[in-house]
């Protein structure tokens, strides 16, 4: 067994709202205590995933304590904390781990486009700041930037508490580099629901799921399978629920995969501004779908 910290099966949680626009705090108990019966290994609210732009942070206080508090011992909560001012990532970085965050997951900035060297600065800063461990979030399709392997690993080695990355990108080259190059104690996960399979066999550590939201059973399992390198196994699980990967993204996330658990009886459709509900026709494909897998 590898003795590194963050691996396994981990959920982008989604914020749950009431109509009003304030956090639905039974929805978010709710969505906790079904990751933890699924055997979830880590809970990241407040990511992009949970609409991270648009709360305050007296808000990410209050569900990192709920999130805290429902998942119990045995599970991780890894808490978003990232923004494009490293100021700001440094004080939500702080806020997070004072609210009782075991770790904190950190956007690369986003629309600054820093050089590398600025991305190094941006996370030796946060990683200086507490006293948790730091998972790089790299997701250049959002950012407009990509953190290169040479400045993870460099990251890696110069801070202790730099434990992991969130690749969530198809760039099997950068992947397999930041693989081979890694100190022994950091891990490498997808952030690609599509891509887990591919991404375990070249020696990725796990996910950091948006479908897990919806099927987190099916996403611990096709983690585990992999790990134990059953592989006929993990490509039945894979193909099971390979569209529903996809079609989490047929919008902007997680329009439509709050859109999947409002139909699930999980959470209010409710999304902040400038989050829409998507297209009728988008929703009655997910719709579709969501019954096909025989979640409603």
């Amino acid at each position: 067994m590898s003795n590194r910290l963050i691996s396994g099966s981990a959920v982008a949680l989604v914020t749950p709202f009431l109509s009003d626009g304030s956090i639905d705090t039974e929805a978010l108990r709710r969505l906790v205590r079904f990751q933890r019966d699924a055997g979830t290994d880590i809970l990241i609210p407040c990511g992009t995933t949970g609409e991270s732009p648009t709360l305050s942070t007296a808000e990410q206080s209050e569900i990192i304590r709920i999130v805290r508090e429902e998942a119990g011992p045995d599970i991780m909560v890894a808490a978003g904390a990232g923004t494009n001012s490293t100021d700001h990532a440094v004080e939500l970085s702080r806020n997070a781990e004072k609210a009782g965050a075991q770790a904190i997951l950190s956007v690369a900035p986003y629309y600054n486009k820093p050089s590398q060297e600025g991305l190094y600065q941006h996370f030796r800063h946060v990683a200086q700041s507490v006293s948790i461990p730091v998972i790089i979030y790299n997701v250049p399709g959002r950012t407009g930037c990509n953190v290169s392997a040479d400045t993870i690993i460099r990251l890696a080695n110069d801070f202790d508490n730099i434990l992991a990355v969130k690749e969530a990108s198809d760039n099997f080259d950068q992947i397999m580099e930041m693989i081979e190059r890694r100190p022994e104690r950091f891990s490498v996960l997808t952030g690609e629901d599509m891509l887990i399979l591919p991404f375990m066999a070249m020696g990725g550590d796990g996910v950091i799921s948006v479908a897990a939201n919806q099927v987190p059973k099916a996403v611990k399992g096709l983690v585990e399978a992999m790990r134990a390198g059953n592989l006929d196994e993990a490509r039945a699980i894979n193909r099971t629920y390979r569209k529903l990967f996809k079609l989490n993204f047929i919008e902007s996330n997680p329009v439509p995969v709050k859109y999947a658990l409002s139909l699930m009886g999980m959470v209010e459709e409710v999304y902040r501004l400038p989050l829409v509900p998507m297209s009728d026709i988008n929703k009655e494909t997910v719709k579709m779908e969501i019954q096909r897998l025989g979640l409603i």
